[in-house]
């Protein structure tokens, strides 16, 4: 079966020339990036947010360090924004303070998700190209020897000549078309990730919000008592 593979390959590349040879190795590594990204999505649990739901709901309820535990085993990119902004809710740290860290967490996490992708973009859009190019020097080829035989022009000659040219079209959209669908996939999966982000950040800064805003008259009342106790100025 390798052996069978090896010679095919040999083949085609025997046939299209160089480009076709350039066009496999951005086979090879849109393949070698493929498999990267997906791994890596694996291992952040991308659209994986049950756990950020489930810190939501104990944070919700009062909950805060079964929250925080959830949170913090989550290994997405929400759960990391989740986790940094309750540790920071939990210090008293000011609302700007926290809206900064989710946005340069967040920020972070989903540059590392994009990395990689300018790659699979590269070749999705030069595969076809390269593919064309192939082909007008192929094009090019064959009517220099039809132009060379002169009278005896053999049409099996010219013919066979296009047939090879075009080959190497074939080749480059045989590559780009996969590597697109790839592509657009994996950019789905960044933006889905970028809109659970911002949902669950402003899902716990109105929270907070709230809860202040909330906790507000006590905490005027209390500051009121202390005013008019003995001793205080009035």
């Amino acid at each position: 079966m390798a052996d069978t593979l090896r010679d095919s390959l040999v083949t085609l590349i025997g046939l299209g020339g160089p480009v076709v040879a350039v066009l496999l190795a951005f086979s090879v590594l849109a393949l070698a990036v493929t498999l990267v990204k997906l791994h890596q999505y694996w291992r952040e649990s991308v659209g994986v947010h049950k756990p950020a739901r489930a810190a939501l709901h104990h944070w919700h309820h009062g909950r805060f360090v079964d929250a925080l535990r959830v949170a913090e085993n989550d290994r997405s990119a929400v759960g990391a924004v989740l986790t940094a902004a309750m540790r920071m809710s939990r210090a008293q740290a000011g609302r700007h303070a926290v809206e900064e860290e989710i946005g340069r967490i967040g920020l972070l996490r989903i540059h590392g998700l994009q990395r990689g992708l300018k790659a699979l973009d590269a070749i999705a859009q030069i595969a076809p190209l390269l593919g064309l190019f192939g082909t007008v020097l192929g094009m090019i080829e064959a009517f220099r020897q039809l132009q060379g035989a002169g009278n005896a022009v053999d049409p099996s000659l010219l013919a066979g000549g296009i047939w090879v040219a075009l080959l190497t079209t074939a080749v480059g959209l045989a590559v780009a078309m996969p590597v697109s669908l790839i592509l657009t996939w994996f950019e789905s999966r960044v933006e889905n990730e970028r809109v659970a982000i911002e949902g669950v950040a402003a899902e716990f800064l109105g929270s907070w919000t709230m809860t202040q805003t909330r906790d507000a008259p006590n905490r005027s009342e209390a500051d009121a008592a202390v005013v008019l106790e003995p001793g205080h100025a009035r």
